[in-house]
């Protein structure tokens, strides 16, 4: 621990603001980043292009849901020095941990098929190389960040708090261009579904934004990362953690609104055959807002689907190590979990569906992250004084209810109606 942070921890520090925080952000910057991957650009952009604004209060609650879940992620690590799969491989059953292991891997390949094929896409939109060499230098990329972990969590963090500045700055540049109805906008907060296509996408949204690898790999990230020496300095860090969370996960939701946003007036109504197409969408964009617009929309894709896909893959090394106890080296996870990508890419799949499809594959993986994340961070014996307060507790569960209720709904919509 630094000697600053340390200072922090005993309330000896003289300085003010932001340099007073510096040290303790970083984490929730890194989770973050998961809820800007590419299967969000596709679920938002869809969303805007066939609904308008009317799916605007899903990302809000969305990410309202994701602040309060990742501050518990994070709480789990400072708390227990524990992370959340380790947590489950002590106290549960070995036969439900393996289940627990298998659906996060499957789960954790779907997020990476997202990240991955997102950034392929952007790669050829800028540079009109074929998709399978887009996903080749997309492996190159996601390499040589990773290589980063070896020099300690914080050159990480940087470059990963870069990605989301290039993202929020590239998506500035479009909600300027675009110029959203503020009107329009602020209806776009009161709830209301238009049918089960929507309830399709809405899901989509939540599968995008309240992220279940990204929940395991959080308490990793702040599981020893600030060594505290009593009661007292973990409520410290953990009040210093929630300021990381809300400032990271706030800048997210903003991104994933302005996406929406964006959609919404460029593509809403105009007639545009298949606009939530992330390939269709960058090449409309310039007739529509001009080929700054598209270009800010490719390079925010790309630094979206290159920094996620690195999270991913550090998030399936956090799975594997924490249920069953092994681990393999970053470059062989990496090497497996792109696989499907380029399976994707050989076949002649529609890129953008799949990106959509996996996101709703990720929304059904929530429950199981949430429901021990709510059991653990509402017991005494494990949390200690950051155990979590009923009404935390009740709030968390709603959430996981409203989830499970939406992935239902889905079903039932699709199977039946």
């Amino acid at each position: 621990m630094s000697n600053h942070a340390s200072d922090v921890l005993h309330g000896r520090s003289r300085r003010r603001g932001p340099a007073r925080l510096l040290p303790f952000l970083g984490p929730a910057v890194i989770a973050s980043i998961a809820y800007m991957d590419p299967g969000n650009f596709a679920t938002n952009i869809q969303g805007g292009a066939q609904f308008g604004y009317s799916l605007l209060w899903v990302i809000l609650a969305a990410n309202l849901m994701a602040m309060l879940i990742q501050n518990l992620s994070a709480k789990v690590g400072i708390a227990t020095g524990r992370n959340l799969p380790e947590l489950i491989r002590d106290r549960w059953p070995r036969p439900l941990t393996r289940f627990y292991w298998v659906q996060a891997e499957l789960v954790a390949m779907a997020t990476d098929l997202a990240e991955f094929l997102g950034a392929a896409i952007a790669i050829t939109l800028l540079t009109g190389l074929p998709l399978f060499w887009g996903a080749v230098i997309t492996a190159v990329i996601t390499f040589w960040l990773l290589t980063l972990q070896r020099r300690g969590f914080r050159p990480l963090e940087i470059a990963i708090g870069a990605f989301v500045l290039i993202i929020g700055g590239a998506y500035l540049v479009q909600f300027i261009v675009a110029h959203p109805s503020l009107s329009a906008l602020g209806r776009g907060f009161v709830p209301t579904f238009q049918g089960v296509d929507a309830v399709y996408l809405a899901v989509g949204i939540i599968g995008a934004t309240v992220m279940p690898h990204v929940i395991y790999l959080h308490s990793a990230l702040t599981q020893g990362r600030v060594a505290t020496a009593d009661d007292a300095q973990k409520l410290r860090l953990s009040r210093l953690n929630r300021v990381d969370v809300m400032l990271s996960m706030g800048l997210a939701g903003l991104i994933n609104m302005s996406m929406l946003a964006v959609a919404a007036a460029t593509f809403f109504g105009k007639g545009i055959e298949d606009a939530g197409n992330l390939e269709t969408a960058y090449q409309t964009l310039t007739p529509l807002l001009g080929p700054v617009a598209a270009i800010a929309f490719a390079i925010a894709l790309l630094a979206s689907g290159i920094s996620s896909s690195a999270v991913g893959t550090m998030a399936g090394q956090v799975i594997m190590q924490g249920f069953v106890g092994f681990s393999i080296p970053l470059w062989l996870r990496r090497t497996i979990t792109m696989l499907p990508a380029f399976i994707v890419i050989l076949l002649g799949l529609d890129p953008t569906s799949t990106l959509v499809l996996s996101q709703v594959i990720l929304s059904f993986g929530v429950p199981f992250a949430l429901v021990p994340l709510l059991m653990f961070t509402a017991r005494r014996d494990v949390m200690g004084v950051l155990v979590s307060r009923p009404w935390v507790t009740v709030l968390g569960w709603i959430f996981a209810g409203l989830i499970i209720a939406l992935n239902g709904y889905l079903l039932w919509g699709t199977l039946i109606g």
